[in-house]
């Protein structure tokens, strides 16, 4: 009769080899191993010749004087009340303002200031008596903040190297009330 298509395959003769497993080449990974190793020690040992050697400073902390041109001084600009029209009822705000500059330009801000002290205050009258209401109201006063650095950036100018003299402007002190009270 004829082969039937369910038969097992005959076994492989008992005198033939199995084929060999393939297995990790290990022979490989220990090559590549040490390659990185030797890779890692000479970019070490360039870079630490390259690089700076050990320094150290001694300084004389008696030598040591402190710069105080580049703190920073407050000076008072205003504390007047001002009045605004722009709620149709008269409001008088009571505002102080002051400037920080640094301490070398205190005596130009100074001069400054003295001669031109009614200059100064007309304009943050006109910035108070134009500002809305909401505006004098913030909490942060950011609107009037902006407009009193503006104008007094135009007074005072910069200082030598261009840059602005009033280094910040502060209004601790911004309490309104309607004048008919």
């Amino acid at each position: 009769m004829s082969a039937k298509k369910d038969d097992k395959p005959q076994a492989a003769p008992a005198g033939d080899a199995a084929p060999a497993k393939k297995g990790l080449p290990i022979k490989t990974i220990a090559i590549v191993a040490v390659v990185m190793v030797v890779e890692a020690i000479a970019v070490f040992m360039i870079l630490s010749m390259m690089g700076p050697k050990k320094v150290e400073a001694h300084v004389d902390e008696h030598a040591i004087v402190a710069d105080h041109s580049d703190s920073t001084v407050e000076i008072q600009i205003a504390d007047e009340k001002f009045q605004n029209l722009q709620t149709g009822r008269v409001w008088l705000w009571d505002i102080a303002v002051f400037v920080q500059v640094k301490q070398k330009n205190q005596e130009k801000v100074e001069a400054t200031l003295k001669q031109r002290n009614a200059e100064v205050k007309e304009e943050i009258s006109r910035i108070i008596s134009r500002a809305q209401h909401v505006q004098l109201k913030e909490p942060d006063r950011q609107t009037l903040l902006r407009q009193f650095t503006a104008a007094l950036n135009k007074v005072f100018e910069n200082d030598e190297h261009g840059a602005p003299v009033v280094e910040r402007v502060l209004i601790p002190k911004c309490r309104g009330f309607p004048a008919d009270f």
